[in-house]
């Protein structure tokens, strides 16, 4: 490909994961969205009992969200599944579709859930991702580029983050400093399917959400560029002023 660049296309999946065992990853939301053209899927995760965090790309067109929580299933009798519906949503004011800036979007329960072994909030961050970091991607996108659709089982993958020096020579001048890209051993990381899933680092037993899934490279799912995210950080206190987390 020489010094063509790739270029970037909307969404996600999980390439070379592993399965999620139940209750692993507790603020892990499946989300169906229903636009005025049909319905399609994208990733997410609890931020407290009535908010969930994802991509604003994901809601933008979006006029009523089916979100489950507490199952590693999308399918099947789950007693742990809970599924509830809703059409708030609140869309980061300065979100481009175009540049995919700002890409943070949050819908809002009508009321507030109950929490269990199953179903609980993940942690915001308190400071800035280095590079090179270990993380943690999750979705229920396909798995290699054969296999169109999404799978029944939740999926995670490790992943390690790169600099933004580094992804831009993948996509150039589209990679802006709130966006963090990640990158697998070999050609593991996120694909079709995952937008709007989080990337989240372990500490101290507690999920921390550090990224959300906005972006890959249109050269396909199985290849080596890196996968896009929205730094979280740089958006805490905008999504604390809407939500009311303290």
């Amino acid at each position: 490909k020489g010094l063509i660049k790739a270029k970037r296309d909307i969404g996600g999946r999980i390439v070379g994961g592993q399965t999620a065992n139940a209750g692993q990853f507790p603020s892990a939301a499946a989300i169906y969205v229903s636009t005025a053209d049909g319905t399609y899927f994208c990733g997410g995760a609890l931020l407290n009992n009535q908010w969930v965090l994802t991509a604003a790309h994901c809601i933008y067109n979006g006029v009523v969200f089916q979100v489950l929580l507490g199952s590693t299933t999308l399918q099947g009798n789950d007693p742990n599944r809970v599924t509830l519906s809703t059409s708030n949503k609140v869309i980061h004011p300065d979100f481009n579709l175009e540049t995919l800036e700002h890409d943070v979007g949050l819908i809002k329960f009508h009321l507030p859930i109950e929490f269990n072994d199953y179903i609980q909030p993940i942690y915001l961050p308190t400071v800035h991702v280095p590079d090179n970091m270990e993380s943690t991607a999750i979705g229920w996108g396909q798995k290699d580029d054969a296999t169109p659709g999404l799978t029944n089982q939740l999926n995670y993958v490790t992943v390690t983050t790169v600099s933004n020096m580094e992804c831009q020579l993948s996509y150039a001048n589209h990679i802006f400093d709130t966006m963090i890209c990640v990158a697998g051993n070999y050609n593991e990381g996120t694909c079709r399917g995952d937008s709007g899933s989080p990337l989240m680092t372990t500490l101290n037993h507690h999920h921390w959400h550090i990224g959300i899934s906005s972006f890959i490279s249109t050269n396909g799912c199985e290849s080596v560029d890196p996968s896009g995210y929205t730094r979280t950080f740089p958006y805490v206190g905008w999504i604390k002023n809407v939500t009311g987390i303290v």
